[in-house]
C-alpha cells in the first residue's frame, strides 16, 4: 500500500517537476535539456510499469487534502494502471522521436516546458478518484497542451489554437456545471462511491453535462472540429499524443459516466451509441475525403473514437450481458492510441524530411523505403481490422456486441429501450461500412506515398535520394517497437490482449471471468471480411476514379469535401462571433435609443440622463473596454452606412420632406436621416465588432485564472 502511495505521488508530480528542471536547464544548455527530458520520460514509464506489475496483488490511494477547498484524491486499479502505463510509454517514445524531429524548430524550451506538464496531468486525470480531481487536472491538460498546437506561432496555427482552446474552455464550463448538478444530486464526486450515491435519482442532466465536456475532448461528433484543425498544424510528436491518449482522457470521463454513475442504463446506452456512430462514420467520411496526411489521420481518429463509443453504449445496452461490448471497447481503446503513435510518427518523418503534407506533393516519397513503408503498412493494416493484427480483435469483439444484441432482441430475450433489431442491424451496417472505410483511406495513404510515383521526375529523384538517410537511428527504434505490437498482439490475443482485458474490465463494470472468445472462427471472421471487401470496392470505385483528376498528363488527388458543410465555419464560428454579439449589440443600441428617447419627452429624463446615465454608461464602456471587451483601434474610418441605409435613409428624407410642405409646415423636420441610419447602423456595426474581438480575450482571461488556480494547488501542496 505505501509503495502504491508514493509511486502515485511520483506518477503524477514527477513530470511537473521534470518539466521545471528541463526548462532551466535548457536555458543553459539545449543538448543537456534533451537528455533530461528523455531521462524524466523513461523514469515515468518504469514508475508505471512497476505500478502495473504490482497493482494485480494490492491498491492504493493518495489524498493531498485542503488543496483548493475539497482536496485532491488518487487511487489506482487495473485500468488506471493500464492506461497510465500506455500514456507513459507513448511520452518516451515521442521523446526519442523529438529530438531529431524539433531539431530546427525554435521555441523548444517552451515545447518541452508543458509536454511534460501535461504528461503529469494526463496522468493525473487517469488516476484520479473523485471527478473534482478529474476536472482539476482536465483544465491543467488543456492549457498545457495549447502550447502544442501554437507551437510554430503561425497563422493557420494560432487559428488552430484558438479553436482547440474554445472547445476546451466551453467544454470545460459545461463539465464544470454538470459536477455542480452531481454533487447536488448525490452528496460526493468520488468515483467508486457513485453508483450507489445516484440510484434512484435523475442525474441525467448532470451527465449530460459532462458528456458534453468530455466529448468535446475526445472528438466525438459534433464536437469534433479541433481536430481536423489542430493536427496538421501541429508538429507529429504533439499530434501522435493529442489523438492517442488526449482524447482517450475524454473517454475515461465517458466511461466513469456509463460505468459508475448509469452502470448498466439503456436510455444513457442508447444516446452514447447514436452518438458513437454518427462519429464513427463522419469521421470515415471526412478522412476518406481529406487530402492531407496528418488531416486524414486526425479525421481517422475521430471515426475511432466513434467505434469507441458504439462499444461503452452496448455496454448500457446489453446491461450484465455486456462482457463483449466491454473488452471490445477497452482494447480499441488501447489498440487507437498505439495506432495513432505510429502513424503520426511516420507522417512525422515524411514532414520533417520535405516540410510537405499534401498528398499530391508528397507522392511518392515512401518509394524504396522498406522499413518506413513496413512500420506504417503495421499501423494501416492494424487500424483497417485486418485479420492477425490488433485491431481486429477489438473491432470484431465490439461487432459480436451488436450482433449478440440484435440476436436477444430478436429471440426476446432482451427487451428494447428504443432500437430493435432493425435498427440495429443499420447500426451494424454503419460498422462495418464505417470500417471499410477506414481500409480505403490506408489505402488511399499507402499508395500515395508508397507506391506511386511524384508528377514531377526531378522531386522523385529527390525523394529517392533520401533513401538510408531519412531518420536516425533513435527515431527508427521509436517507430520500430510499438509497430511490432500490432503483429504480435494479433496474432497471439489470448496472451496478450485478454490479458489486458482482465485487468481493466474491473473498472467498466465487469467483475466475472469470461469465456475465452474463438475470434478467427468463421463466424468472428466474417464481420472483418465484409469490412474489406467494402474497402476495396470504396477505394477501386471511389478514391481511384472519382477522387483523382487528370491534369497535365498526370493525375493528381482531389478534395471532393464540399467546404460549405465545414461545422466550425458554417455553424460555431457565425453563432459564437457574429450572432451572439450581434444580439448583444442590438440590445445595447436599443438600450441607448431608450435612453435618448426619455431623454427628449421628460426633461427630468433628459438631466437623469446628462448628470447620472451617461456617467454611468461611459464608465462601464471605458471599463469594459479596456477589461473584458479588450477593444482594438481601426486600421482606417470606415466609410458611413451602407447601401440599405442610404436608401432607407433617402426615402424617409422624401416623405419627411413632403409632410413638411403639408401637415408639418408651421414645424418642419429638418433631420437628415440618411445619416441618422448611417450612423446607427455604424454604432450596431462597432458593438458587434468589440464584442466579437472580446471573446478570445475572455479565453485569455479564463486561461489566466486557470494559471492562479494551478499556482494555488501547488502552493497548497508543498505548504
Amino acid at each position: 500500500m505505501r509503495v502504491n502511495v508514493f509511486l502515485l505521488a511520483v506518477i503524477v508530480f514527477f513530470p511537473m517537476l521534470g518539466a521545471a528542471a528541463s526548462y532551466l536547464t535548457g536555458r543553459k544548455d539545449k543538448a543537456l535539456r534533451d537528455r533530461v527530458v528523455g531521462i524524466v520520460s523513461l523514469a515515468e514509464f518504469a514508475f508505471l510499469v512497476i505500478l502495473l506489475l504490482g497493482v494485480g496483488r494490492q491498491k492504493g490511494v493518495m489524498d493531498i487534502p485542503g488543496v483548493c477547498g475539497m482536496g485532491l484524491h488518487f487511487a489506482t486499479d487495473g485500468f488506471r494502471a493500464v492506461y497510465g502505463t500506455i500514456a507513459a510509454f507513448m511520452w518516451m517514445m515521442t521523446s526519442v522521436f523529438s529530438a531529431e524531429y524539433f531539431a530546427h524548430y525554435r521555441n523548444r524550451n517552451r515545447y518541452y516546458l508543458f509536454w511534460l506538464v501535461t504528461l503529469g496531468a494526463t496522468e493525473g486525470i487517469f488516476f484520479s478518484a473523485d471527478l473534482y480531481t478529474t476536472f482539476v487536472f482536465f483544465e491543467v491538460m488543456s492549457f498545457a497542451s495549447y502550447v502544442w498546437v501554437a507551437q510554430d506561432e503561425k497563422e493557420a496555427s494560432l487559428r488552430a489554437a484558438s479553436t482547440y482552446l474554445a472547445v476546451a474552455v466551453i467544454g470545460g464550463l459545461v463539465m464544470l456545471m454538470g459536477l455542480f448538478l452531481l454533487y447536488h444530486q448525490a452528496g460526493t464526486l468520488v468515483i467508486d462511491d457513485l453508483y450507489e450515491a445516484c440510484r434512484g435519482k435523475n442525474v441525467y442532466p448532470a451527465a449530460a453535462c459532462m458528456f458534453f465536456g468530455f466529448a468535446a475532448k475526445a472528438g466525438a461528433f459534433p464536437l469534433h472540429i479541433w481536430l481536423p484543425k489542430a493536427h496538421p498544424v501541429a508538429p507529429a510528436p504533439a499530434s501522435a499524443l493529442l489523438s492517442g491518449i488526449l482524447t482517450k482522457t475524454g473517454i475515461f470521463g465517458i466511461l466513469v459516466i456509463s460505468c459508475k454513475i448509469l452502470l448498466h442504463d439503456a436510455k444513457w446506452g442508447t444516446f452514447v451509441l447514436v452518438i458513437g456512430t454518427l462519429t464513427m462514420v463522419a469521421g470515415a467520411v471526412l478522412a476518406l475525403f481529406s487530402v492531407d496526411l496528418k488531416r486524414t489521420l486526425a479525421c481517422s481518429s475521430v471515426s475511432q473514437i466513434g467505434f469507441i463509443l458504439v462499444g461503452v453504449g452496448m455496454q448500457g445496452l446489453l446491461a450484465e450481458e455486456n462482457a463483449l461490448a466491454v473488452r471490445g471497447s477497452l482494447l480499441h481503446m488501447v489498440n487507437h492510441s498505439l495506432f495513432k503513435l505510429v502513424l503520426f510518427m511516420v507522417a512525422g518523418v515524411v514532414f520533417m524530411n520535405v516540410h510537405k503534407l499534401n498528398l499530391n506533393e508528397i507522392r511518392g516519397f515512401g518509394r524504396h523505403k522498406p522499413l518506413l513503408m513496413a512500420v506504417y503498412l503495421m499501423g494501416a493494416l492494424g487500424i483497417g481490422g485486418i485479420p492477425l493484427f490488433s485491431g481486429y480483435v477489438s473491432k470484431t469483439l465490439i461487432h459480436e456486441s451488436i450482433v449478440e444484441y440484435t440476436e436477444a432482441v430478436e429471440n426476446g430475450a432482451l427487451a428494447p429501450f428504443v432500437l430493435g433489431a432493425g435498427d440495429m442491424k443499420i447500426i451494424e451496417w454503419l460498422f462495418l461500412i464505417s470500417g471499410g472505410l477506414t481500409v480505403a483511406y490506408m489505402c488511399k495513404l499507402f499508395f500515395a506515398v508508397f507506391v506511386e510515383k511524384n508528377e514531377d521526375p526531378a522531386v522523385q529523384k529527390t525523394y529517392d535520394s533520401l533513401n538510408g538517410h531519412y531518420m536516425n537511428p533513435a527515431s527508427t527504434v521509436a517507430l520500430v517497437v510499438p509497430a511490432a505490437l500490432f503483429p504480435l498482439f494479433g496474432l497471439l490475443p489470448h496472451f496478450t490482449m485478454d490479458k489486458i482485458a482482465d485487468m481493466g474490465q474491473g473498472f467498466l463494470g465487469l467483475a466475472e471471468e469470461t469465456h475465452s472468445v474463438a475470434y478467427f472462427s468463421f463466424a468472428n471472421l466474417k464481420g472483418g471480411l465484409t469490412s474489406i471487401a467494402i474497402g476495396v470496392l470504396i477505394y477501386v470505385l471511389v478514391v481511384r476514379t472519382w477522387m483523382l483528376k487528370k491534369e497535365g498528363g498526370g493525375s493528381v488527388y482531389v478534395n471532393r469535401w464540399p467546404q460549405l458543410l465545414d461545422i466550425e465555419e458554417l455553424i460555431y464560428r457565425p453563432v459564437l462571433l457574429t450572432i451572439l454579439p450581434a444580439v448583444c449589440g442590438f440590445f445595447c443600441m436599443l438600450l441607448d435609443r431608450s435612453v435618448d428617447f426619455l431623454a427628449k419627452i421628460l426633461p427630468l429624463a433628459g438631466s437623469v440622463e446628462a448628470g447620472f446615465f451617461d456617467t454611468i454608461s461611459d464608465s462601464v464602456i471605458v471599463f469594459l473596454r479596456r477589461t473584458v471587451y479588450k477593444d482594438s483601434p481601426q486600421p482606417h474610418e470606415l466609410e458611413e452606412g451602407n447601401g440599405l441605409t442610404h436608401v432607407l435613409g433617402r426615402l424617409v428624407n422624401k416623405v419627411v420632406a413632403l409632410l413638411n410642405l403639408t401637415f408639418w409646415r408651421s414645424h418642419p423636420n429638418k433631420k437628415d436621416y440618411e445619416h441618422r441610419f448611417a450612423l446607427a447602423y455604424e454604432s450596431f456595426k462597432e458593438n458587434t465588432g468589440i464584442i466579437g474581438r472580446s471573446l478570445s480575450y475572455g479565453l485569455i482571461l479564463f486561461c489566466i485564472g486557470l494559471c492562479g488556480t494551478l499556482i494555488y494547488l501547488l502552493v497548497g501542496l508543498f505548504r
